[in-house]
């Protein structure tokens, strides 16, 4: 992702800044969704695994990144512990 489109994404909710999720954090929450145990800020089981993802600033919360594209809907949020 450009580093300069990412330096004006905001967080549509609290309006914090994004940055890239690690790799290690992925992994991760994509394990538990291929489990079963992750749903987005809607109550929505999350059932495609992320293939990359924009991480709030306080990191309560993750917009993943669909074909390339960030979703940043507050509904998609993926709400992390």
């Amino acid at each position: 992702m450009d580093p300069e489109w990412l330096s004006i994404l905001r967080c549509p909710e609290t309006h914090q800044p994004l940055v890239p999720a690690p790799a290690e954090l992925l992994a991760s929450l994509n394990e538990r969704i291929r489990q079963g145990n992750v749903c987005n800020h809607s109550g929505v089981a999350v059932t495609e695994p992320c293939e990359a993802g924009l991480l709030r600033e306080d990191g309560k919360a993750l917009y993943p990144v669909r074909g390339g594209q960030p979703i940043l809907l507050v509904a998609e949020a993926i709400p992390l512990g």
